[in-house]
């Protein structure tokens, strides 16, 4: 009988997406991985065959938690819903980071990585279309000013993500404040 396995997948994808945010897609390897996990490095490949399949499944799970979390937002109010999508980017604010070695990943050896790239990739593709509807809803309700360029706003919006939290605000409370800032500006 094997030895029972000292961690969990989501463990696994947990500490995967830490060390990768830490050392990036070329810094991350599966020997760094099992330094940090109790149990045989083997067991890593109980669930992945390879690098690329372990960062692939991580950037995965963490865009399909933001989907989530992003579909059950109510559009009914084009700016409440925007004002709470900034929220969700915000709680994930390391995902572009993390998204932005996707195309290092080498998919030519690995079906699963490849397929949870697609998944990544179509996942983005619906978070645009969203963000994109609320943003032209908004203009059309006369909310935001319709001489700003749509990918202006959209741009500025997501800059809003990478502004440093310095004061260690709790992220509600610094999503709020990042939204009201973009919406008024910091002029008196």
């Amino acid at each position: 009988m094997g030895r029972k396995q000292s961690y969990t997948e989501s463990e696994l994808l947990d500490l995967t997406k830490k060390l990768v945010l830490e050392r990036g897609y070329d810094g991350f390897h599966l020997k760094l991985l099992s330094q940090h996990l109790p149990g045989a490095r083997s067991t890593i490949y109980q669930y992945y065959s390879n690098k690329e399949e372990i960062v692939a499944a991580c950037m995965k799970r963490v865009i399909k938690g933001v989907i989530e979390k992003a579909s059950k937002i109510d559009e009914t109010d084009a700016m409440q819903a925007l004002q709470e999508l900034l929220g969700i980017y915000v709680e994930e604010s390391k995902l572009h980071q993390l998204l932005g070695d996707a195309h290092k990943i080498n998919t030519t050896n690995s079906e699963a990585a490849s397929r949870d790239l697609e998944v990544v990739e179509q996942a983005h593709a619906t978070l645009k279309v969203q963000l994109t509807r609320l943003f032209q809803r908004a203009q059309q309700e006369q909310n935001l000013r319709e001489d700003i360029p749509l990918p202006v706003l959209i741009g500025g919006f997501f800059n809003l993500i990478n502004t440093p939290n310095m004061m260690n605000i709790p992220t509600p409370e610094w999503s709020q404040v990042l939204f009201q800032m973009w919406m008024g500006g910091a002029q008196r």
